[in-house]
């Protein structure tokens, strides 16, 4: 018999996307939905997949996170987010996974990213494991403003089959995101980083030639270009709010 699996999401004013992720993992044997108070119609349409639906308001990513993996009545957990998909091939491993005996007691799964509906294969975007796979007692969540993640206590395995995640459906998103994912960044390494005004313009640029030349991003046109300018301008936005932060009460 099929192991039981709880696939857990946070949302907020996802409307857009949440309908094609929940349909992508409607096979798990619960879903958990934690939404940080929507404005618009994604938890009416959540409540065609599920009544498992938890108002949060939001307190950031990890702390959401927390909270719908302690809603999760499972112990096998699979973690999404609303703007990724489980692939079929995906599905069926994980169930043929948890027909049999497990050997690990969490798994990676390799991520396909979009760019502008352009799947990108360089950049440093893909395979772009991520742990998201996991028993529930031997999981929790990291403690970061952003990027958290989870940590199993105990071996850890990598799936073959991708997880779709459709990360930048439009430039004006994008912007706001990396507006919002600095703000957190910069916020992070206020107490463990002192930034100079030289490395506002040195690290962008490193960033950039990481992206553009040593992980391949040329190899992606326009779309490689544009993804690695975007890598340039979270790092020079974060410090520059970095050094805002670190600077303010001077004058």
């Amino acid at each position: 018999m099929r192991k039981k699996i709880s696939a857990i999401i946070i949302a907020g004013n996802e409307e857009k996307n949440i309908r094609d992720c929940l349909e992508s993992v409607k096979w798990c044997d619960e879903i958990i939905l934690v939404d940080s108070e929507s404005e618009d119609k994604t938890v009416e349409i959540a409540k065609e997949f599920t009544d498992n639906i938890f108002i949060k308001k939001w307190d950031g990513f990890a702390n959401q996170k927390k909270y719908s993996l302690e809603k999760a009545n499972n112990e096998w957990v699979l973690s999404i987010d609303a703007d990724e998909r489980v692939s079929k091939a995906l599905q069926k491993e994980i169930e043929d996974l948890l027909n049999g005996f497990p050997q690990y007691d969490g798994y990676k799964i390799p991520r396909e990213n979009y760019f502008l509906n352009k799947r990108i294969k360089h950049c440093g975007w893909y395979p772009d494991y991520q742990l998201r796979l996991f028993q529930k007692s031997k999981t929790k969540v990291t403690e970061r403003k952003v990027h958290e993640g989870f940590i199993v206590d105990g071996k850890v395995g990598t799936l073959k089959n991708n997880l779709i995640h459709f990360t930048h459906q439009s430039i004006a998103d994008t912007i706001s995101k990396i507006n919002s994912y600095s703000t957190l960044e910069a916020e992070e390494k206020f107490d463990k980083k002192k930034v100079k005004s030289l490395q506002i313009l040195t690290h962008p640029i490193a960033a950039f030639l990481n992206h553009f030349f040593s992980r391949k991003g040329y190899k992606e046109g326009v779309h490689g270009l544009m993804i690695s300018l975007i890598h340039a301008m979270t790092n020079m936005l974060t410090y520059m709010k970095l050094w805002e932060m670190q600077n303010k009460n001077k004058n």
